[in-house]
């Protein structure tokens, strides 16, 4: 049993920090009644209704008709650009999260079918940035944006306005890094045989493609309306896939889950101990910028968010650093901890492979932003 836990903890770099992370914490400060309450257990089970319900449209291949449409793209750069700016755009609707766990399987498979697996990272480090700068513009774009929109008591129109400089200038910048990727040979073919996509849908499972279908529109819903009834909601979806699809509830991510579990409860007993509460008091305030930038590398933005609003005395900072900190490193967003993961399941073992083209594509698009934000949010 230990060599499993331990071959585990070697394979899941991401569940190994975190967890490290977490139990160092406890030891700061000693488990209470209140690191309970305080993880967000929302989101947690929010994400466990994602990833299990698109697990569920991936073994029913639900995902086909819009497979066979995309691979009419033509060209590697529109294909790119395709998935790129779907993530961009959705994110700000169903949050980054949501937006990765939708298309970054697609981009996978589509890459794959095509026989340019050679782009499929690149894309995808892309589509990371594109969920980190599209989410930013609305308050349900990301988990940070909407507990610091919901703490702040601003307008969504304020909130929107201080974020649309950002937002606008991302979106030029991504059509830039798409054409830099594929400079060389922009107008490179991509065919996808109709046969990768072929599979009709067997009559006799319909019923689980509906029940798939409409716990997807449940599920979003619950998200974009903020409603105080998802714990009811995800019952409801643990007991209908218990009765229509027990076994998808195995393949659910649960190292993911745990991951974030981990983050969460490193920031609560962080953010629970007086003596840090006190030095974080006596510095954040008026560097909000840079701090959310450092810590959220160390914790990961949403937590990160939740461990610094209560010292801070400008808000556009805090946004501009935390909705910028996913550039910089796989643990400075938990988008892209699950963009990781997600990539990871498919391609055991290339970690240091992924790690390698997010640093030198995302860090690029950080260097060219950071100086420009940190000038504008001073302007708050």
């Amino acid at each position: 049993m230990l060599k499993k836990i331990a071959y585990l903890l070697k394979k899941e770099l991401m569940l190994s920090v975190s967890l490290l992370a977490a139990l160092a914490s406890l030891f700061i400060t000693p488990p209470s009644a209140r690191l309970v309450r305080d993880i967000d257990w929302k989101t947690l089970a929010i994400l466990f209704m994602l990833l299990t319900v698109l697990e569920g449209f991936k073994k029913e291949n639900i995902f086909r008709p819009l497979l066979q449409r995309t691979g009419r793209l033509g060209t590697v750069r529109g294909l790119s650009a395709f998935f790129v700016f779907s993530v961009f755009f959705s994110s700000m609707f169903v949050t980054n999260d949501v937006s990765l766990i939708i298309f970054v399987p697609l981009t996978i498979i589509l890459f794959r079918a095509g026989g340019k697996e050679k782009y499929t990272v690149p894309v995808l480090v892309l589509e990371n940035i594109a969920a980190v700068r599209g989410s930013l513009l609305t308050p349900f774009g990301s988990p940070q944006n909407l507990f610091l929109f919901t703490q702040s008591g601003v307008t969504a129109p304020n909130f929107m306005l201080r974020m649309l400089p950002l937002w606008g200038g991302s979106a030029i910048l991504l059509v830039i890094f798409i054409q830099i990727l594929y400079r060389k040979d922009p107008g490179e073919k991509i065919t996808i045989e109709k046969s990768e996509f072929s599979e009709k849908w067997l009559l006799e499972n319909r019923r689980l493609r509906i029940v798939y279908i409409a716990l997807f529109v449940i599920v979003i819903a619950t998200i974009v309306s903020r409603t105080k009834f998802w714990p009811c909601v995800t019952v409801l979806v643990a007991i209908v896939l218990l009765v229509f699809d027990r076994r998808i509830l195995i393949r659910t991510d649960y190292v993911l889950l745990l991951t974030f579990l981990c983050f969460f409860v490193f920031s609560s007993s962080i953010a629970a101990n007086p003596a840090i509460s006190d030095f974080l008091r006596a510095r954040v305030a008026g560097n909000e910028y840079w701090w959310s930038i450092a810590l959220s590398q160390i914790i990961s933005n949403v937590p990160a968010s939740i461990i610094l609003w209560p010292f801070t005395t400008n808000l556009t900072a805090l946004l501009y650093g935390l909705d910028s900190a996913g550039l910089c490193t796989i643990i400075g967003s938990l988008a892209s901890v699950i963009n990781y993961r997600l990539y990871a399941r498919e391609y055991p073992g290339r970690a240091m492979y992924f790690m390698r083209w997010f640093e030198i594509i995302s860090l690029s698009f950080f260097a060219i932003i950071v100086i420009p934000q940190f000038l504008l949010c001073s302007r708050w």
